[in-house]
This record gives structure tokens, sequence and C-alpha cells, in this order.
């Protein structure tokens, strides 16, 4: 049973002495979830795979969740789906640490909340649009075209070229 306060934190020890191969599924499953008070997930499930192997534990996890994003060209909020996954090794020492730097720690008490994390914001779009067709806001008033027509025209582009559409 996981930490109800730390529900990522995962105690390993059982795993490290096994012999090498052996694995266990941990299964989560929270209707919502805050990473920050930035950063919070709806209907959030997964699982994660830890192996034992001569170097360390070999930790696979794959997660879905939903987020709240904002629209850059409405500024609407909208519903966005993430799916993630990933594999890191938590090493048993120095000698078979990895590029991430995870180790086992002493206590056996593994906190994979940090990963979960920067894995989920590494699917979060860097320009978020809420739908395809959106039509963002006009430019004169800031009216959400996707909700009615203003009446504004779009600005011409101030642009030597400009002229050049008359000729087609």
């Amino acid at each position: 049973m996981t930490n109800p306060r730390k529900p990522f934190r995962i105690n390993v020890g059982f795993i490290i002495h096994e012999e090498i191969g052996r694995n266990h599924d941990f299964p989560f499953a929270f209707d919502k979830i805050a990473f920050d008070d930035d950063f919070e997930l709806r209907n959030f499930e997964g699982v994660i795979n830890i192996s034992r192997t001569p170097q360390g534990l070999f930790v696979q996890a794959d997660f879905s969740a939903e987020t709240t994003l904002e629209c850059v060209r409405c500024l609407t909020g909208f519903d966005h789906k993430l799916d993630w996954t990933f594999e890191e090794l938590y090493a048993f020492d120095q000698r078979s640490e990895t590029d991430s730097g995870l180790i086992v720690p002493e206590d056996a008490q593994i906190d994979l909340t940090d990963l979960l994390r920067e894995y989920a914001l590494l699917e979060v779009p860097i320009s978020p649009i809420c739908k395809p067709d959106c039509q963002g806001l006009c430019a004169e008033c800031g009216q959400n075209l996707n909700e009615k027509d203003c009446g504004h025209k779009p600005l011409e582009p101030d642009s030597p070229f400009t002229k050049l559409k008359d000729l087609l």
C-alpha cells in the first residue's frame, strides 16, 4: 500500500532481494492528482513495472490523464488528454549509474513523483490549440471569433508585396 500523502513513493526493498528477472506491477488510479499548485491531472491512471536486473531496478511506466490547458488562439480553457511512458534505471551503486543519476536509496523507498511530473509535462503541447479550426480573437476588439463574428476585417499586412496580390 502506498502512502496517501506520497502516492508515488514505493517500497522496493522486497524486489532488491529477489532473483534477477523478477518484476512487479504497481497500478495507480486517481480521480484527481496535483503535482504542484500549477499542474493538476484528472482521470489519472497507469501502471509502473519494476524489474530486478544485475545493475539495479528497471522502472517502466505507462500513464494517461487529462489536464486543462489554455488555447493560444482564443484563450479559452479546454481539456487535453495526455499519454506518456518512460523507462529509467535505479542503479544499486555508482558503477551502474546512468545519465539520469538515479540510485536506489538506502531505505529502499523510491519516489517517482518528480519523474512522473517531468514526463507528463513533456507531453503538454508548447502552443495548445482547442480545436484545429479555432478562429482565435479579433485583433481589433478582442471578440472570440469562435463564438460570433464582430464584423472587423483582418488587417492587411504592411508589406511592399501586398500590391502584388492585385495582379493575381
